[in-house]
């Protein structure tokens, strides 16, 4: 009896030590924001997972609506094609577009790898050499400016054996007064030790508008919700008297899509061979020879119902997509669902939510806020692409971008002071 207790007295202990491990900050020891770095300004880049760029009217985002209105507001933001979280995230701190920094979907496969990169797996999440292109944290910790990250796609990795001086794992336990105090204590930090750039990230949203669809009362309070939880942050950061600049995106919109009738792909010899790589809104084909990928392709274009088929070298060129796929890791053959359409069994269909589509598509734009002392008040703007918004924090910051990027600064150089 004793050796059982102990038994289950040891796996208790394992247990509560594997979940403060989860919820546990990770800091890169031994680093310091250099002389210069210490006189920078700051910059508290937030993201609202899937905030259509018309939520904040639609559910009357007050604390949102009146920081925005002081300072820069877009139309809209278009985000890159796939309208989807992993590759916009990481479009927003590369400047580049998916097919330049590698993650081409949220489910992908890379032919020299031979192997998949999937959002629910932590392995590859984890592994730096999926990720290509300097994010923002890398740019400033190279540079002798420490950075801090509240999730965002890429923070876990270490991206050229470089990750944020301040991280966590991915998790949603903890709960959002705490990781706003995490905030307010990175700012506290002495000024060799402070964070000038912080990252951090809402889910809410997102999973409000999957589940329930954009017009649900349910994705009405997630929007409440984080809007109150960025007023609180912006109260309490505000107290330290610091020149922190917020900038607030989302990485895509939502649309309700039909559950009943969805697109099914019937089973072909044409596409047996190739390696398919699944998704509600997007799937991609892989063959290996041109034989296959022609067969399948011509099966695919035959058989089209409320999508498109596209050659890889054939997708729209405003996408930025196949035809410049520097990783090889888009399908030979890529099929888009039309809107309000997802691929999937009939009656198997629960969530009414979905994103990925073209990013031409108005319900996929997504949201840019920003106001601080770097940034003009009362400023309005057009819509402009995510790629964008890169460069615009490495100016601000006084950081020297040093690879090629997609962004112009001359887009979004007019907002600032």
């Amino acid at each position: 009896m004793k050796r059982i207790f102990l038994f289950a007295a040891a796996l208790l202990l394992i247990n509560i030590g594997s979940q403060a491990q989860d919820t546990t900050q990770l800091t890169v020891p031994e680093r310091k924001n250099s002389a210069t770095q210490q006189t920078r300004p700051y910059v508290i880049m937030i993201s609202i997972d899937g905030f259509r760029y018309d939520y904040a009217e639609k559910y009357n985002a007050t604390q949102l609506l009146q920081l925005s209105g002081n300072g820069v507001r877009a139309t809209a933001m278009q985000p890159s094609f796939p309208s989807l979280t992993f590759p916009n995230h990481y479009s927003l701190v590369t400047g580049l577009y998916p097919a330049h920094h590698g993650l081409v979907d949220n489910l992908f496969y890379d032919r020299k790898r031979d192997a998949v990169y999937k959002v629910g797996n932590r392995d590859a999440v984890e592994d730096g050499t999926w990720y290509n292109g300097v994010p923002l944290w890398v740019l400033a910790e190279k540079q002798q400016m420490l950075s801090a990250s509240y999730f965002w796609v890429g923070s876990e990795s270490a991206i050229q054996n470089v990750r944020p001086t301040y991280y966590f794992k991915y998790q949603e336990k903890t709960g959002i007064d705490q990781r706003i105090q995490t905030v307010v204590n990175w700012l506290q930090l002495p000024e060799e030790q402070r964070p000038h750039l912080i990252t951090f990230y809402f889910p809410e949203v997102d999973h409000m508008g999957h589940k329930y669809g954009p017009d649900s009362d349910s994705t009405r309070n997630a929007v409440k919700f984080v809007d109150a939880a960025i007023g609180k942050m912006v109260a309490a950061v505000n107290q330290l008297h610091l020149p922190v600049n917020f900038i607030v995106v989302s990485d895509h919109g939502m649309m309700e899509v039909d559950t009943v009738h969805t697109i099914s792909i019937p089973d072909a010899p044409q596409l047996e061979p190739l390696k398919k790589m699944p998704g509600n809104e997007k799937v991609m084909y892989y063959g290996k020879n041109e034989t296959e990928i022609k067969a399948a392709y011509d099966y695919l274009k035959k058989n089209e119902n409320h999508y498109t088929a596209y050659l890889k070298q054939e997708t729209p060129a405003r996408w930025h997509y196949g035809q410049e796929d520097i990783y090889n890791r888009i399908g030979d053959i890529v099929l888009v669902a039309e809107a309000n359409y997802v691929f999937g069994e009939p009656g198997k269909m629960q969530h009414p939510g979905h994103h990925g589509y073209d990013n031409n598509l108005t319900n996929m734009n997504a949201i840019f806020m920003a106001w601080g002392p770097a940034f003009r008040n009362n400023t309005r703007i057009a819509t402009f692409e995510n790629v964008q918004v890169y460069p615009l924090v490495a100016q601000i910051l006084g950081l020297d971008i040093t690879q090629p990027i997609d962004g112009k600064l001359e887009v979004l150089e007019p907002i600032l002071k």
